[in-house]
């Protein structure tokens, strides 16, 4: 397969994941009480990190919250969608760059996979202490803790869970997700 139908199927892989970004949110908003825990735009984009490369999946991640903000008016631009855009770029970046990095085992999907997400939170953190900043509300350690790992622990779960088993399945089905 030639470099140029890799680049055209990377483009067309990360538009579906973008496109997921935006539905994902409405079914898992239909779960009463952890809809919103599981944290539904960040797994299209960290896929798109293992699929598609950093610099595509950063590209979405940082689209997403935008888009989906001008389109259904979820989530709040300041702070949420400004601190989740830097949040999800993050996430696919490391993501990516990682998988791209890291010898082609089962086990470095999942350091893939955590590294983003500890990277995407220690960055949505600093993000939300500047945000905070700027608008004069405190943005604690507390407040932290709770966001980034606490209230996300059904997310964490799912993320953990779901998107190692995606990520295999398509390796084998799509060897060319390992080229850059």
């Amino acid at each position: 397969m030639n470099q140029r139908s890799i680049h055209i199927q990377k483009l067309v892989l990360a538009a579906v994941c973008l496109a997921l970004c935006m539905v994902l949110p409405f079914l898992t908003g239909q779960i009463p009480e952890i809809g919103s825990m599981l944290s539904p735009m960040h797994i299209p984009v960290l896929l798109c990190g293992f699929l598609c490369g950093p610099a595509w999946a950063a590209v979405v991640g940082a689209i997403a919250p935008l888009l989906r903000f001008m389109l259904f008016g979820m989530p709040p631009l300041f702070p949420v969608g400004v601190a989740m855009c830097v949040e999800l770029a993050t996430y696919g970046a490391v993501s990516g760059a990682l998988y791209r990095l890291l010898p082609r085992k089962p086990i470095n999907v999942y350091v893939s996979l955590l590294a983003a997400m500890l990277a995407g939170r220690i960055v949505w953190g600093i993000v939300r202490v500047v945000l905070s900043g700027a608008d004069g509300a405190a943005f604690t350690w507390a407040a932290f803790m709770a966001g980034a790992f606490t209230q996300a622990i059904p997310g964490i779960i799912l993320h953990i869970v779901l998107i190692p088993l995606i990520v295999l399945a398509l390796q084998k089905a799509l060897p060319w997700i390992r080229k850059e």
